[in-house]
């Protein structure tokens, strides 16, 4: 009796909205991101801040920001790379050229980042299934990460336009580069909600959204490099050339705002579409059937991290021959834009030697600690195995966590040094080609191979988070990240106090070329990230398995 009694309270309950429980889910994904987000939000605000202000001294006359536009819209590399400069004489876009469409794309890739993260990962770690148990109605998890994801662009817009504004530049100027970076966001927003649903995973997810977004900077890059312009009209296909369109700084194009707003729109509404044509948990693409025998490099642990990361390390190498094939026409022509005014901003990145040299040594320097984010990335799979209840299994057999640790260190270094070596050669190579000297093979070889020892420092920062302190591992691995990259690419422009910079790895790294390279000094590196590294493996194998 009782049963029945159940079973038609059930039946006569009415349906449950499809939106109940978003305002929960919302407060819970802030709750999630109360360190992540604030972080990310830093590094744009800072890095557009920093850049404003230190260049305003740079070119204090017409004449001067005239004079750098020109040489950087006549260089098809630097405008395939960072985009034209639209008006020569806006301090905004003399500036802030190098943010415009590469941090546009940033802010577009941590969009889809979020969206993955809040919608996909739930489904693949069990936790949607669980609260979808509750009141929580079916579009309630997807609508709660487009409101987060939204929410924080909005205030990065905002935040940066303030900055910019306190840093010395125009309101309105300010106001529409912050809106820049929000058109590209809100497009890959929609762009990854829609992927969300066709991935079944949510390295799927981030894998075609990114996808899509290398496609619409590569898209970018051929308008802005072609000869006189020539398809400049491409930059209206990709939502990265979108930001440009808005023209920040430059009698700027509202519209563009309510074409990002209506895009996203269409893409938000065709992923709500889908979600009532899937099941929980799968994606509208069919999983693909494995090999009915596995190959004999999954037997032991090293071929199993190397399975899942190679696509990873793929993507990276891509980019990384890519970008470096720039190198050369940059170094090149690098003379050609630096006056004894702006001589100081290159040196203070990069050394007190040449100009092509200080050039060269500043990017290699970004690239030393853009390749550390891989290495972290990859690392952190060992943290993100044993939290989804994998590496249990794993460790239940023959397996030491000694031999399972030590297998994703080896992907993580391992992975630095090709990484580093893709772009060594392909930057070495473009650079011979373009200048015509051959003794740039032995000087870009070189400044890749001294980045090593920085980033194996980093990696056992990372390792020693994972043993000692896992449910942290992330968040401290990635602030750790992102303190050095400020205080090395935002420091030397303040100025800040010389103990303050040493507290990077990267400080110490030789600035090659130019500077002598001190064995002392690579050597000190690599003997604290041994200590690290002993002390990370240790404390990994004494612990209990953390979720």
């Amino acid at each position: 009796m009782a049963t029945t009694t159940l079973t038609r309270r059930v039946a006569a309950a009415p349906p449950l909205a499809p939106l109940a429980g978003t305002a929960r889910l919302v407060r819970l994904a802030l709750r999630r991101d109360r360190v992540l987000v604030p972080i990310w939000l830093a590094v744009f605000v800072v890095s557009a801040a920093g850049s404003a202000g230190a260049t305003v001294g740079l070119y204090p006359t017409e004449a001067s920001r005239v004079a750098v536009a020109t040489t950087i819209n006549g260089n098809p590399s630097f405008a395939a790379l960072y985009g034209p400069i639209l008006d020569p004489t806006s301090m905004g876009q003399v500036s802030l050229f190098k943010l415009s469409a590469l941090g546009a794309a940033l802010v577009g890739l941590l969009a889809v980042f979020l969206v993955a993260r809040h919608t996909r990962a739930e489904e693949e770690t069990g936790r949607t299934e669980l609260l979808g148990a509750g009141v929580v109605g079916r579009w309630a998890p997807l609508s709660a990460a487009l409101l987060v994801v939204v929410g924080t662009l909005v205030a990065l817009a905002l935040i940066t336009a303030a900055a910019l504004a306190a840093a010395g530049l125009d309101v309105v100027g300010s106001l529409s580069f912050g809106l820049s970076w929000l058109v590209t966001g809100l497009a890959f927003t929609g762009i990854a909600a829609v992927a969300a649903q066709v991935a079944s995973t949510s390295r799927g997810t981030k894998g075609l959204a990114a996808g899509v977004l290398g496609l619409a900077y590569l898209v970018r890059a051929v308008a802005d490099g072609s000869p006189n312009g020539d398809l400049v009209g491409l930059r209206w296909l990709s939502p990265v050339g979108w930001s440009q369109e808005l023209h920040a700084f430059a009698n700027p194009r509202w519209t563009v705002v309510g074409l990002a707003v209506v895009f996203a729109a269409t893409t938000v509404a065709l992923a709500y579409a889908l979600v009532a044509r899937r099941d929980l948990g799968a994606g509208l693409l069919p999983d693909r059937p494995g090999a009915a025998t596995a190959p004999r490099s999954l037997a032991g642990p090293v071929g199993l991290v190397v399975r899942l990361n190679r696509g990873s390390l793929l993507g990276w190498a891509l980019g990384a021959a890519l970008l470096s094939m720039v190198m050369g026409g940059l170094v090149a022509n690098i003379s050609g834009f630096v006056d004894e005014n702006s001589r100081p901003f290159f040196e203070a990145l990069g050394g007190t030697q040449g100009i092509e040299d200080a050039f060269m040594a500043a990017e290699w320097s970004f690239i030393g600690v853009f390749f550390a984010a891989f290495a972290i990335a990859t690392l952190l799979r060992l943290r993100g195995e044993e939290s989804a209840g994998r590496a249990e299994g794993l460790l239940a057999t023959p397996l030491t966590r000694r031999r399972w640790a030590s297998a994703h260190l080896l992907a993580a270094l391992g992975g630095a040094v090709v990484l580093l070596t893709v772009a060594g050669v392909f930057g070495a190579f473009s650079t011979v080609r373009a200048t015509g000297d051959p003794g740039w093979w032995g000087t870009v070889l070189g400044a890749a191979v001294v980045q090593l020892p920085a980033i194996a420092v980093v990696v056992g920062l990372t390792l020693v988070a994972v043993a000692f302190l896992p449910r942290l591992a992330v968040g401290v691995s990635w602030g750790s990240f992102t303190l050095f990259l400020l205080l090395g690419e935002i420091g030397p422009l303040l100025r800040l106090p010389t103990w303050l910079l040493e507290v990077s790895p990267f400080a110490h790294t030789p600035r090659v070329p130019g500077e002598t390279v001190s064995v002392a000094q690579l050597g000190g590196l690599t003997a604290v990230a041994l200590v690290l590294l002993v002390a990370g493996l240790a404390g990994y194998r004494r612990r209990d398995l953390a979720t």
